[in-house]
């Protein structure tokens, strides 16, 4: 069992009345949390304080040992439901021992999948206290908290507290003693440390808290007294956030009257890098009396997870002090002046239905054309849907032997950074140097963001673009033919723009498509059929083994990995089928979308199932050989009971029916409608 350690923060929370339920701090109890009978169950510590889940190694002789080992090396404990209308903040005491990962989902009835809210795979040798927003929800919901040790003695996961109170976990006045998850960057001189209480009697000198405006309630504080080098620097980091955020960031403060100091406000993302919110100018403080506390509003956009850092960097021993207090936040901007969060899906675009913010260059005659190609075995398809529209330069068919093709996206404004994703395709080029370039446009020129690197190999390949402008620019995609000898055609699809590092977006992605599989990381929970199949899915990247059969590349990325059925090894109309987690009856609709790949003469049958208690339910069936492309399938189902998806492939008659699946996403509700049209143009030269 765990060892049983207590820090100062993580004492009983003494401010009982600002709890909502769901809070427990497993004193006798565990407050309504109940144990998932499905999997292994969460113990509640013999002397009360915590509950937690243990290792269990693997004695069984089950034919489906792997199932049973992730059941029995899982717990999940369910709150009961809970009906909280307003934005409140979870925050959850817990370690993790030896090697193991816990995390906290979301739970509404109707939605097969939970919500992944935060998660954890940090061993560490005490308790540690992490934050959750929890957005407004209009429907009762449950929390879900799930641990899964390591199958390695002493490894364990534990819950010491659950603590949920109204607000955003952003906001503090320093009066509980966890101090709302705010942490102390450790320096060998210089920290922050709680100041109040009336119970220190070197604090005489003190400021009283702005709180209750008395020398009984708390605040953060920093001294330069034992500042030894030049820029001693102390960093108050609030808990990091775990939803997009943006409105107006207060607090208080208080410094000195010797202000050898320099105090700031950051903004720190997952990568690290900052972002100066606000600084204390020198002839602000002439305006407040000594010892006054001084009010401060600032606007916070936050797109992408983020910390809020407050700095204070010393000169010498005599820099004085600053105090901070009340920290809260508003979705609301501080000004009416403010401008709204840049919405950068403008400059986001997959053609199938026209160009549109993207426009061409009117001063060069030659352009992208916009073109679809019917699924087929000799010409790749777009990347959207396999069957739809995108963009196309330089047939060797075009009117001349040299031209230069523009196409330009609509207006980003300065001082923000973006992410730009992008997919394009490359076939018969000698040169690759000037086939795509992509340049930010802007009044003193353009600037190159990105080059090709390398060939294509005629499959879709994505690219992620970091940049960041310092005034309002345009994403310019150019592709030059220099000579009819040296030019093929190059294609363009699914440009996406979001803020924020390529990494940050990526991260905010995998949380809002919790049903999402893209198999760059393994199977997602997806598991093999060990008994009613003949063999299993490969995990793969790259084209298959076998020629004239599979795919070239993932759906994904086109360099990343995809399931595929290798029919070398098999027999006619042997098979294999794959299985979703067990997912939860609704009484709504579910959406379930996938691309398929099946090329190859002799190709056998793809279809997916619904198994209901061990009976399979058709929901959708394709045979024979359908195209060179990835294509997409949707299906709409509906299961009032808990059930499990299953893919199944069937061998054909020949070793050239290798079938691949990639980009699996299950939601709730009806499947959006999608329009395919055919447009200008039927050829594609990328194939």
């Amino acid at each position: 069992m765990l060892p049983f350690y207590i820090l100062t923060f993580a004492v009983t929370i003494q401010a009982e009345n600002q709890l909502l339920p769901g809070s427990c701090n497993f004193e006798s109890n565990t407050c309504g949390y109940t144990s998932d009978a499905d999997f292994t169950s969460w113990t509640l510590h013999k002397d009360g304080r915590f509950v937690a889940v243990d290792a269990v190694t693997n004695n069984d002789d089950e034919t489906d040992a792997d199932t049973v080992m992730q059941k029995k090396n899982t717990g999940v404990l369910l709150s009961p439901f809970l009906e909280q209308g307003e934005w409140s903040c979870l925050r959850i005491v817990h370690q993790i021992t030896g090697s193991g990962s816990l995390e906290v989902l979301q739970r509404t009835a109707g939605k097969s999948f939970d919500k992944p809210l935060w998660s954890s795979q940090v061993p560490s040798d005490s308790w540690v206290i992490s934050s959750v927003d929890l957005q407004n929800n209009t429907e009762p919901y449950r929390i879900v908290i799930e641990g899964k040790p390591e199958q390695s003695p002493g490894s364990s996961v534990a819950v010491f507290e659950i603590h949920i109170s109204p607000g955003y976990c952003l906001e503090c006045d320093f009066e509980e003693s966890h101090l709302c998850g705010y942490s102390n960057q450790w320096n060998a001189n210089v920290n922050w440390y709680v100041g109040g209480g009336g119970s220190q009697l070197l604090q005489n000198n003190m400021p009283t808290d702005h709180t209750y405006n008395n020398k009984t309630g708390h605040f953060m504080y920093v001294d330069s007294i034992y500042a030894k080098t030049f820029k001693e620097v102390a960093k108050l980091v609030s808990p990091m956030t775990t939803v997009p955020m943006s409105g107006c960031l207060s607090f208080q403060y208080q410094r000195s009257e010797d202000r050898g100091n320099l105090f700031s406000v950051f903004t720190r993302d997952r990568l690290g890098q900052y972002q100066e919110l606000w600084k204390a100018e020198p002839e602000i403080q002439s305006d407040w009396m000594p010892g006054e506390w001084i009010p401060v509003q600032v606007d916070l956009k936050a797109p992408y997870f983020v910390q809020v850092v407050f700095e204070v960097a010393f000169n010498s021993p005599r820099g004085g002090r600053v105090a901070v207090d009340d920290i809260s936040f508003s979705s609301e901007f501080c000004s009416t002046d403010t401008e709204p969060t840049f919405d950068p899906s403008i400059a986001s675009c997959d053609f199938e239905s026209g160009f549109c913010q993207y426009t061409q260059d009117q001063v060069i005659a030659s352009s992208w054309r916009r073109v679809s190609v019917k699924p087929n075995i000799f010409r790749n398809g777009d990347h959207t849907t396999g069957a739809g529209s995108f963009l196309l330069a330089h047939s060797r068919l075009g009117p001349s032997s040299g031209y230069v093709s523009r196409v330009i996206g609509p207006i980003l404004p300065g001082n923000m950074k973006f992410c730009l994703r992008f997919y394009f395709s490359l076939r018969g080029f000698n040169q690759t140097e000037q086939a795509l370039i992509v340049y930010l446009q802007h009044s003193s020129g353009q600037e190159k963001i990105w080059t090709l690197g390398e060939k294509s190999r005629g499959i879709w390949i994505a690219t992620d673009v970091t940049f960041q402008t310092s005034q309002p620019a345009q994403v310019v995609f150019v592709s030059t033919c220099r000579s009819f000898w040296d030019c093929g055609s190059v294609a363009l699809d699914d440009i996406n723009v979001s803020l924020g590092d390529c990494e940050l977006a990526a991260g905010l992605l995998t949380l809002s498509l919790p049903g999402k599989c893209d198999f760059e990381a393994g199977l997602c929970g997806y598991i093999q059929d060990k008994q009613k199949d003949a063999a299993d899915w490969e995990w793969r990247r790259g084209p298959t083994p076998t020629s004239y059969t599979g795919p070239r590349g993932d759906h994904t990325t086109g360099l990343g990995y995809y399931l595929h059925m290798e029919a070398s090894p098999m027999l006619p109309g042997q098979n294999i089928r794959l299985l979703s987690r067990p997912l939860r009856g609704s009484r709504g609709l579910q959406c379930l979308s996938f691309f398929y790949h099946m090329y190859g003469s002799g190709m056998g049958q793809l279809s997916v199932h619904l198994d209901k208690n061990g009976e399979d339910v058709l929901l959708w069936q394709l045979s024979g050989e359908q195209s060179i492309a990835w294509l997409r399938a949707t299906v709409e189902y509906q299961s009032d009971s808990q059930h499990q998806i299953v893919f199944e492939a069937i061998r054909g008659t020949s070793v050239r029916s290798d079938i691949a699946i990639d980009d699996i996403i299950l939601e709730g509700g009806p499947c959006p409608e999608t329009e395919v049209r055919s447009t200008v143009g039927t050829s594609n030269e990328i194939e």
